[in-house]
């Protein structure tokens, strides 16, 4: 097998590659895995590009369309130059039934070894980087993060480690970790390099999903990517999850919450499903159910952070302030935090009730600026009344990309800011109108 290097302007990008013959006796270079060059154009360009961005300019019978990823010829055109005298033709997978076609300069062509498949180690260090992410901790996720990268320096090729490392990097976006603009870009890189090793990896394509759901709010493209994945892999966990939140964030709260029963039907012992159903019954303002499958998190993990906060916010939306900061104060504790450092929190609860908690939270925030998300403020300005600050928060949340704002069509604690323009233009901002 041979293996040719594509020059486009200072890109270099190795395609394995073989040649044939058209109708007219002409010598074609045909490369199985083109898309995989198309993939690291949109990668240089910082984003995916969508069609619609590029219908009035349209090369004639050049079209690539793979997964989610879909790009007109005659966008690559202004990257790669308009010189058609001397061009390669470039094949795409049979089952686009499109041809990219682009010019290129040829290199040296190299001597390449067929993969024989990756190490045990690998499979090993995915694995375990798997189970950490699943169960969907706070206190697990370094650890998944650091497994899938030692599995990606075992083997850069691996397009599951990748994949791995996506959402990895999309849960230190949602739980704050990392700024959600580094973590996402990271989750992208990630994503698009999984999709290119290998266009039939479910794994793959569920770490797009997430990108384009959680970071480019790309709904119809989230759907596709998502729906792609479960045609490899009907039973795939993750994908079924996160296809029940997107039906969710669009208003289809029925049919969410089947798709993550189903999740349940093949992995019932998973923290993350049952936290994720918790979410639903949260989503359809079923407190109760949702306090139940919060607690049987718990059950299955007594270390979990994320359904604590699930359990406080149920109490939250039945008016039960007193189990709210009961559970609130656990939450805090299992983080470290003294008795010292937790007394003024009391000492505002036991004065003010749950304004009083929300008035200490925001003079915090005044102090400490860069400790509070806009999203936090946006809900502390709402329950105070405050519509016309809260929006101007809300409005600065977006403009970040906070990872938590996907649910602002259905979510329960945006109840009292529905009504306000504000929201609604917020609303159509997300494409969720």
């Amino acid at each position: 097998m041979v293996h040719e290097r594509y020059t486009f302007g200072d890109f270099t990008l190795d395609v394995v590659e073989r040649r044939v013959t058209d109708s007219r006796g002409r010598a074609l270079t045909l490369a199985p895995k083109a898309h995989d060059v198309l993939v690291e154009l949109v990668r240089r360009a910082g984003r995916l590009v969508r069609k619609q961005e590029l219908i009035d300019a349209v090369w004639p019978d050049a079209f690539v369309e793979e997964g989610i990823l879909a790009v007109h010829v005659s966008g690559l055109r202004k990257a790669l130059g308009d010189d058609r005298r001397q061009v390669t033709y470039i094949e795409t997978v049979a089952k686009s039934g499109y041809r990219f076609v682009a010019p290129v300069k040829t290199g040296a062509i190299l001597e390449v070894r067929e993969s024989s498949g990756t190490s045990p180690e690998v499979y090993e260090l995915i694995g375990r980087a798997r189970r950490h992410l699943l169960s969907a901790s706070r206190l697990e996720l370094p650890a998944a993060v650091t497994a899938f990268e030692s599995a990606i320096e075992l083997d850069p090729t691996y397009a599951p480690a990748h994949a791995g490392l996506a959402l990895a990097c999309c849960a230190q976006a949602e739980q704050r970790f990392v700024p959600p603009k580094d973590a996402y870009a990271r989750a992208r890189v990630s994503a698009l390099r999984a999709l290119a090793l290998d266009d039939v990896s479910a794994d793959a394509q569920v770490a797009l999903g997430a990108v384009m759901f959680l970071s480019e709010w790309d709904w119809i493209g989230a759907e596709r990517s998502l729906q792609r994945a479960l045609e490899l892999n009907p039973t795939h966990t993750q994908a079924r999850l996160l296809y029940g939140h997107l039906l969710e964030a669009q208003g289809r709260l029925a049919d969410g919450l089947a798709m993550k029963l189903r999740a349940l039907e093949h992995d019932p012992f998973s923290p993350s499903v049952h936290l994720a159903i918790a979410l639903s019954y949260w989503h359809q303002r079923r407190y109760d159910d949702s306090i139940r499958w919060a607690s049987r998190t718990l059950e299955l993990d007594p270390k979990h952070l994320l359904a604590r906060e699930f359990l406080a916010g149920a109490y939250w939306g039945m008016g039960d302030f007193d189990h709210h900061m009961e559970e609130n104060l656990k939450h805090a504790a299992s983080f470290g935090l003294s008795e010292d450092a937790l007394a003024p929190l009391k000492r505002a609860y036991a004065e003010g009730g749950r304004p009083g908690v929300v008035r200490l939270a925001l003079d915090q925030a005044a102090s400490h600026p860069s400790g509070f998300p806009e999203m936090q403020l946006a809900l502390f300005h709402c329950e105070l009344g405050e519509l016309d600050r809260a929006v101007q928060h809300l409005e600065r949340a977006i403009d970040g990309r906070d990872p938590c704002l996907v649910d602002l069509a259905v979510a329960p604690q945006w109840d009292a800011l529905r009504a306000h323009p504000g929201f609604q233009r917020c609303l159509a901002g997300m494409g969720l109108a």
